[in-house]
């Protein structure tokens, strides 16, 4: 393996093996961009819709919306007020 193979393996292993929420905020497990305002949209529009399915939602919306409807699916008691560290969104 040549030297900047190595590196760039080793910079991906790097990569790969950080937390997500290294990086910043997470909702349901899934990093915010910001303020994890998106994710909590999607979050309320799945309770609000009676969103039982992943693939369930609006076309054309953000990926944090998607997320956020993803969430709820799989976790519809978690709420949308808070970030997985407990910080409010607003």
């Amino acid at each position: 393996m040549s030297a900047p193979s190595a590196i760039f393996t080793a910079a991906i292993a790097i990569v790969l093996c950080t937390s997500v929420s290294a990086w910043g905020r997470t909702f349901g497990g899934f990093a915010c961009t910001d303020d994890c305002s998106g994710h909590a949209a999607g979050d309320r529009w799945a309770e609000e819709h009676d969103i039982d399915e992943e693939d369930l939602r609006p076309a054309g919306n953000s990926l944090s919306f998607h997320e956020g409807c993803i969430v709820y699916v799989r976790e519809p008691t978690r709420g949308a007020y808070e970030d997985d560290d407990g910080e409010p969104i607003d």
